[in-house]
């Protein structure tokens, strides 16, 4: 039946915006209705006569359930007073790549047999007192689905007081950090003795024993194959941001390369391994996941995404035998995570079992920081030393009311100021072209350094590379709860943003696509070394030419128009740009991605910046609102185009029409027209003023004579 219900005092929006297409009997049986929402909890009793029998709540409150498209999965449970989950509906998730042949009601059938489950148990073992069923091809789905379940539910559980279940008040005394002082190296044996550095090692008996423990018959029957003393996996783990264990393991070159890539409150892991068994498989290839291994330390857990991935080539530590794998993992600093607290890594371990069939098994690897490596907090001191002093105190909600993005620009003061510096250069040459570009050969050499300083230290170092996803958030973002914080968290790409703005009004969006995407740049760059390589050129023939251009504008429109009924959706189908392919993950992905952006930068070693021209959304996006620019300066002459055709034949990107005027909306404000605008032996028209002068002064007697001066000035060019 309907429902009415009331969402004043909801803290989560989302929670109610569920709720109503889900009867409060198919999450709590026996109920009637649902009551008012609780006031500092976003969970909604669930009533039957008008008392409370259990509750109701939605797991992206409360923790990460981001999966494969990197959007939430949003899942609706019901619990009861005693701490025992009623009812699970899978009601909203964006992962159109995972469940390509898996039925969604194959992934919702899995969600409610989670009814019944004890979360009393969970929390003493520590959320794996289940089995976990999940579906061959959306293992990281499930296993996202299933993490947030558990965590969400001890969350309210405490919360409300369920079951028993208390609310974690904190480790009792002063709270623990890194301390940042202490970087003696050490060699393997040191480390691994004194628990810096712990293990997990299983042999082929021991993983066959325990699949007969778990009681499959399909998984028994078929045992992991060769001798029973085989090394299946022996993998090592580390928090590699100490400063004693990171110059130990990495040396000092690579971990100050480490530190210098870790943004505050960040933290890394390093996990080595070998044997049969990988603990990062191939599926981060293909998903952008590593479905193998998660971090879990109490409620907090993180699973890590290949961007918060770097291999290691080697460990420096004297006497560390060989590994087959060595790999750093960034904990987000919004996880939660805390250094000076146990946590363990969750190794996943599969087993085949039929054509499609896999049946799964977890093991823990627990690590604790020696305390060695703590300190007390310095803040912890400044607020014993203020309490003892009787100065008022800073609550932990005025604490936390500094967002993380302002520590985050902190932090990276030295990679805004070097973006800073080169869009105030960029600038400067825009505002003084004429003057820049007087010297056809300092022009020529100063574009090919930006370039290659765009592609490889904004692109493939700061993965500053902007995107039409970003156009639809932004818009999407209008349209419902703006706020600034989700835009402001990557200094570098809201940087590149403002200037893009600013670059709108006065120049167009040539300023961007021209000098500031890297994407771009690495098109430009590879058909420079393609012209030295004599690779012939093709020029695109200007009827098709005009023809192909709105092409672009077509992707964009139609991204945007599927953005309005679905973001993620948009987001999906924006993989049209191989940005995050060539720039962000550096070519590591699956093939076909691979494929697609390889086939583009080969066309356009043909046909110059093939892609800019007639297929990129983020260009048309840009070039829409650059039909409001206030200035136009690139200088023409009224010969331009009648008869004179050399700026529009030089033209990488054939913005300049037959006519000779330029297309603002092509154009990438490259400035070699300006070079040839005042080229005294390429443009026609500046040869003619310079033979009038020379003419001139030798009539006035100001010069001699020049025997080249006598010849015949050339024709203009048709």
């Amino acid at each position: 039946m309907a429902v009415a219900l009331s969402t004043a005092g909801v803290s989560a929006a989302e929670l109610s915006r569920f709720l109503p297409d889900t009867p409060v009997s198919e999450l709590v049986p026996g109920a009637e209705s649902y009551g008012e929402p609780e006031k500092d909890v976003p969970v909604v009793p669930a009533l039957k006569g008008g008392d409370t029998v259990g509750w109701v709540f939605l797991t992206s409150d409360f923790v990460s359930t981001t999966g494969y498209s990197g959007k939430p999965i949003h899942t609706l449970v019901g619990i009861d007073k005693d701490a025992v989950l009623t009812g699970v509906k899978l009601v909203k998730h964006s992962e159109p790549i995972v469940l390509v042949g898996i039925p969604d009601s194959k992934i919702k059938a899995v969600t409610k047999k989670y009814a019944g489950l004890d979360l009393k148990a969970e929390a003493a073992a520590s959320g794996s007192a289940h089995d976990l069923d999940i579906i061959s091809g959306a293992t990281v789905t499930i296993m996202v689905i299933d993490d947030s379940i558990i965590r969400a539910g001890l969350k309210v559980a405490r919360s409300l007081g369920l079951g028993g279940l208390k609310e974690d008040t904190g480790t009792s005394g002063p709270k623990m950090v890194i301390d940042p002082t202490i970087d003696e190296t050490a060699d393997w044996q040191t480390l691994t003795g004194d628990g810096s550095v712990r293990r997990l090692s299983l042999d082929v008996a021991q993983l066959n024993e325990a699949f007969v423990r778990e009681g499959d018959p399909r998984a028994i029957a078929r045992p992991e194959k060769g001798p029973e003393t085989d090394t299946y996996i022996d993998m090592y783990l580390t928090l590699a941001d100490v400063p004693s264990i990171g110059r130990s393991l990495l040396g000092d070159a690579e971990y100050d390369n480490l530190k210098a890539r870790l943004k505050e409150g960040e933290h890394a892991l390093l996990v080595m391994g070998r044997g049969r068994y990988s603990f990062k498989g191939s599926g981060y290839v293909r998903g952008g996941i590593f479905d193998r291994i998660q971090l879990v330390q109490k409620d907090v857990s993180v699973r890590f995404h290949d961007r918060q991935h770097h291999k290691l080539g080697e460990i420096a530590a004297e006497g560390a035998p060989a590994f087959k794998e060595m790999d750093l993992f960034i904990i987000p600093a919004d996880s939660g995570f805390d250094p000076a607290e146990d946590f363990r890594l969750q190794l996943l371990v599969q087993r085949p079992v039929g054509a499609i069939d896999k049946v799964f098994l977890t093991f823990d690897l627990g690590y604790r920081l020696p305390k060695s490596y703590l300190m007390l907090d310095p803040s912890s001191r400044q607020a014993a030393a203020a309490a003892a002093a009787g100065t008022p105190q800073v609550s932990d909600n005025q604490a936390a009311a500094q967002k993380l993005w302002m520590r985050i620009w902190k932090t990276r003061k030295a990679d805004v100021l070097v973006l800073a510096g080169a869009i105030g250069v960029l600038t400067l040459v825009f505002f003084f072209q004429m003057q820049v570009t007087r010297n056809e050969r300092f022009t020529f050499w100063f574009r090919i350094g930006f370039l290659a300083f765009t592609l490889i230290w904004l692109g493939w170092i700061q993965n500053a590379q902007l995107s039409v996803v970003n156009v639809l958030a932004f818009f999407s973002a209008l349209t419902t709860d703006f706020s600034w914080d989700a835009f402001l968290m990557d200094p570098l790409v809201f940087l590149l943003w403002f200037s893009v703005a600013a670059a709108l009004i006065f120049w167009g969006r040539g300023a961007y696509c021209g000098w500031l995407c890297p994407f771009g740049a690495l098109q430009e760059l590879t058909n420079r070394i393609a012209k030295l390589c004599r690779i012939p050129q093709f020029e695109v023939p200007w009827g098709l030419h005009e023809r192909l251009w709105p092409v672009k504008y077509m992707i964009f429109l139609a991204l945007f128009g599927v953005s309005l009924y679905s973001l993620d959706l948009a987001e999906h189908y924006a993989e049209v740009e191989p940005f995050k392919t060539a720039i962000i993950l550096k070519f590591q992905r699956a093939w076909p991605f691979v494929a697609f952006a390889v086939a583009l930068l080969l066309a356009g070693l043909f046909v110059e910046r093939f892609y800019c021209r007639y297929l990129c959304p983020l260009g048309a996006a840009l070039a829409i609102p650059a039909r409001l620019r206030m200035f136009d300066w690139l200088k023409r002459y009224r010969e331009c185009g009648n008869p004179c055709q050399r700026c529009a034949k030089e033209c990488m990107v054939q913005a300049i029409h037959p006519e000779g005027n330029i297309n603002p909306n092509e154009c990438l404000n490259c400035l070699h027209c300006q070079v040839l605008y005042q080229h005294d032996q390429k443009c026609p028209v500046c040869i003619k003023k310079l033979a009038k002068r020379k003419r001139f002064e030798v009539q006035t007697g100001i010069a001699k004579p020049d025997a080249k001066a006598e010849k015949p000035v050339p024709a203009p060019a048709e």
